[in-house]
């Protein structure tokens, strides 16, 4: 006799519900003007539930916005493919995830955000990093300075929508963007 699985509890689905919705309207209203009133008016229920479920505003976002960027093995690729494969994966993923549209938006407008992503820096980008740097000593400064290069683009192209960014196809985008990539965490220190 096999056992079933148990079913899914209301509470899960009601906390993904919530989640949905919080992660459509901070991307489309950024932190500020997202309220709790229209995300549980969003998920269809009471803002008392949100409330009750995540404990605040900030409690909610924090929830909403938990990014695993899911970053390749670096050290598992050929050494000159780093800045192409880590281009590739960034566009993949502000195109399939508007969690991050939602997190970029609200971390130029907010403290939390930012801290969110200062975050997101640390434990996920650093880390990778260190895989491919040559000198561990520049491993921050060169993290940073790819992370400005992937981030600026993820703001003109699908925040901000500057025409020519969003006009880009992803390959020349990644073309445009890889060598430099590259030079940050592969290249001998410029000084």
């Amino acid at each position: 006799m096999s056992v079933s699985p148990p079913a899914p509890r209301r509470s899960d689905a009601t906390r993904a519900t919530i989640l949905d919705a919080a992660r459509e309207r901070f991307a489309a209203d950024g932190y500020e003007r997202a309220t709790i009133r229209a995300i549980a008016r969003d998920a269809r229920i009471d803002p008392s539930m949100v409330m009750r479920y995540y404990g605040s505003k900030e409690g909610l976002f924090a929830a909403a916005v938990s990014v695993d960027l899911e970053l390749p093995d670096l050290t598992a690729l050929p050494h000159h493919t780093v800045g192409h494969t880590l281009v590739s994966h960034f566009l993949r993923l502000w195109e399939e995830n508007e969690v991050l549209t939602a997190l970029l938006r609200v971390g130029v407008t907010n403290q939390a955000g930012a801290e969110r992503m200062q975050g997101i820096f640390r434990d996920q980008i650093l880390p990778v990093a260190a895989a491919v740097c040559p000198d561990a000593e520049q491993v921050p400064a060169r993290a940073a300075l790819c992370a400005s290069q992937l981030l600026g683009l993820a703001l003109t192209r699908y925040v901000l929508r500057f025409p020519p960014a969003v006009a880009l196809a992803r390959e020349e985008a990644v073309a445009w963007l890889a060598p430099t990539v590259q030079r940050y965490l592969t290249a001998p220190h410029p000084a």
